[in-house]
């Protein structure tokens, strides 16, 4: 079973900077994709960043150029690095890993993120 620990959420100020961890329960070499997600009461989970093991990376439109997806293989672990953070960046995000493109996802459990303005 595949068990996915996010932390690092917390409350900042609009142009601040928090960094996400994800820790895996064993070595992340093993998924085709590792992404983060993000979720707010009124609208869908909506995809924010994903990393291959290659070190390919793919963003959402509005993240792009202020948020830093990374990867430790090492520590089992994926990061996001997000800057100059808006209030609508404000919501709960996920880790999410796939074995291979096509499978279903693992989600971790999610961490909040709070932008005041």
């Amino acid at each position: 079973q595949v068990q996915l620990v996010e932390s690092g959420g917390g409350l900042v100020s609009a142009g601040g900077s928090l960094r996400l961890s994800c820790a895996a329960s064993g070595s992340i070499d093993r998924f085709d994709v590792l992404g983060w997600y993000r979720q707010t009461p009124t609208k869908q989970r909506e995809l924010v960043s994903t990393i291959t093991p290659g070190g390919s990376t793919n963003y959402a439109d509005s993240v792009k150029g202020r948020f830093t997806i990374s990867r430790d293989n090492a520590k089992n672990t994926v990061y996001l690095q997000m800057d100059s953070l808006k209030p609508e960046d404000t919501a709960v995000y996920y880790c999410n890993a796939r074995r291979y493109v096509w499978s279903s996802p693992y989600w971790g459990q999610g961490t909040q993120v709070t932008v005041s303005s």
